[in-house]
């Protein structure tokens, strides 16, 4: 029935801070709609932004997010990427269990207390694990 997720919304104190920590920390590319919405894009999903209340149907908090966000770059190169942001991790790296299998995690907060998983899966070439 379902096949992906086209896209999640996270509940922020403020728009524009979270578009420029998302743009920056995670390379997403931030975008406008005519209706004044902001989000945040990547690959073939985004993220909506919206502010406390201002969506009668969610009753979510800020800072109640948590997402797990899979990279095509080296668990290395994030980490150094993170530091070089200012970013500090809170955990990892570890083993936790993905959608599609064993990927290896370091877990952060974006500016409202949002938990943010960067993570990679086992790179395979030829059959073997690199």
């Amino acid at each position: 029935m379902i096949s992906h997720i086209d896209h999640i919304v996270l509940t922020v104190e403020d728009i524009e801070r979270s578009l420029g920590f998302y743009s920056r920390v995670l390379l997403m590319e931030a975008v406008s709609y005519p209706n004044g919405r902001k989000a945040l894009k990547f690959g073939h999903q985004k993220i909506n932004l919206q502010l406390l209340g201002q969506e009668s149907r969610n009753q979510a908090s800020v800072g109640s997010g948590d997402l797990c966000l899979i990279s095509e770059w080296p668990l290395p190169k994030i980490m150094e990427h993170l530091h070089t942001q200012g970013i500090e991790i809170i955990e990892g790296p570890v083993q936790k269990n993905g959608a599609c299998g064993t990927i290896t995690s370091v877990y952060f907060l974006d500016p409202d207390k949002n938990l943010v998983e960067v993570s990679v899966y086992p790179v395979i070439d030829q059959g073997f694990l690199v």
